[in-house]
């Protein structure tokens, strides 16, 4: 009997509050990486204040940045030692990333 309510249940369960899948919004792994940047860039890269929006810049100059605030060839006080945890792959992801944001 604990079978069939177990199988019961686990079947009608998702009808009663409906699936979460279905409710479910596909974050991408650039999304995930740039969530990092909200801190200070905003929200989507819409900056509130006075750091630079990136929101919907080229993917080629995000990348460049990035590149170079991580090589030391950019002078920064945070973007440096942000970027030292990103590998080339990363750092295109998040360029990309910001760069569909319209």
């Amino acid at each position: 009997m604990r079978i069939r309510f177990i199988t019961f249940s686990a079947l009608i369960f998702p009808l009663i509050i409906g699936n979460p899948v279905t409710h479910a919004v596909e974050l991408t792994q650039g999304a995930m990486l740039s969530n990092s940047c909200a801190a200070c860039h905003g929200t989507d890269g819409n900056s509130p204040g006075a750091i630079p929006s990136i929101k919907g810049k080229s993917s080629a100059f995000i990348a460049n940045s990035l590149k170079e605030f991580r090589d030391g060839k950019r002078p920064s006080t945070v973007m440096g030692r942000h970027a030292k945890g990103y590998s080339d792959k990363e750092i295109q992801l998040i360029a990309d990333h910001f760069a569909t944001l319209k």
